[in-house]
């Protein structure tokens, strides 16, 4: 039995059945026998489904005179996500770095669980958000300023710490990144799919860019100082795999790419790639899962800014209600996908 549930039912017993982290703080399981209400991953007994009513909270549960599991503790998920958060804007108001005892402390937890909830709750440990920051800063910098002026600005205490990280941060050299991508090599092709034209763009490292209706014009605009180069026997085996996605989306998980965001939107994605096929997420659950339940704006900014949408399924993403919310390529292309991933 559901009640106000923003999960499907099925979606709510597989990830309960299966003990998935990933619910925990967006899911409230309570047993009707016993009047019990845990998280998902409680390593308690499973009880029979037809003795189940799911709840999005704890309060939800509580007001439907349930009581809290004495073993795995569901209230405490509400804190340990407030905590996150806390930590969140902590490292980022911070002109320097902070340290992981140092953000433990401030919001009440051991160093070691703490390092295991944060990047259990944003995919990334306290230590990468930073860097992933940091990274963001000089990278808005370098566009406006010296590089030596922008790895400062930016909070690397000498250079050498910011090139230790650049490259893998950035996809390219802080001088190359400045003059807007030179000397990067971008293959492309555009490919017929049964949902129209799509562009496949990809450098050595993986895909930069998959769209619809987009041209290499359009991605020259995106890179102006790359070297733009047609197809090759290098990209068609990887055209093919991104066709087959399209028809069949889901399927294949292991694709390369070589993209980047901020901290918020690369956990974004990560939350993305993680909803089974055939599943949604509202653009709240995605913000929690990333660590900010506030920042469900910035949620639905992180979808419309992926470079790589069906590898990144943001078509997987909906609104609170239910509704589609939308899409850059068309909510029909939107819904074609999630039908053809059997999501109701």
């Amino acid at each position: 039995m559901t009640h106000a549930l923003s999960l499907s039912e099925d979606a709510a017993w597989a990830a309960f059945e299966a003990r998935d982290r990933a619910f925990d703080g967006r899911l409230i399981v309570a047993v009707t026998t016993t009047r019990i209400y845990c998280k998902p991953t409680c390593p308690a007994r499973r009880p029979k489904r037809e003795h189940v009513e799911f709840f999005d909270d704890a309060e939800a549960a509580r007001a439907a005179g349930y009581r809290a599991c004495l073993r795995c503790k569901p209230d405490e998920v509400g804190r340990d996500r407030i905590a996150v958060a806390r930590a969140v804007a902590l490292i980022e108001a911070a002109e320097e770095s902070v340290s992981l005892e140092d953000v433990a402390a401030a919001v009440g937890y051991a160093p070691h669980h703490f390092h295991r909830l944060f990047k259990r709750a944003t995919g990334v440990t306290p230590a990468a958000y930073a860097r992933s920051l940091k990274a963001k800063r000089a990278a808005a910098a370098l566009d406006e300023g010296s590089v030596t002026e922008a790895i400062y600005e930016a909070g690397y205490s000498a250079p050498s710490r910011f090139y230790e990280t650049a490259n893998a941060r950035l996809g390219m050299s802080p001088s190359v990144w400045k003059r807007g991508g030179a000397g990067v090599t971008i293959r492309w092709t555009v490919a017929e799919t049964s949902l129209g034209p799509l562009l496949i763009a990809a450098t050595d490292k993986g895909l930069c860019r998959v769209a619809f209706d987009e041209s290499a014009l359009d991605l020259a605009t995106r890179f102006p100082a790359a070297e733009i180069v047609q197809g090759g026997a290098a990209l068609s085996a990887l055209a093919a795999r991104v066709v087959a996605e399209v028809e069949s989306p889901g399927r294949d998980t292991d694709l390369p790419l070589d993209v980047q965001g901020t901290a918020f939107q690369e956990a974004v994605w990560q939350a993305l790639r993680a909803i089974p096929p055939g599943e949604t997420r509202s653009y709240a659950q995605l913000a929690a899962a990333a660590g900010n339940p506030g920042a469900v704006r910035a949620a639905g900014t992180a979808c419309g800014a992926n470079h790589v949408p069906v590898i990144i399924p943001c078509h997987r993403a909906l609104r609170s209600d239910g509704s589609m919310g939308g899409y850059a390529y068309g909510v029909d292309r939107k819904a074609a996908l999630l039908k053809r991933e059997g999501a109701e």
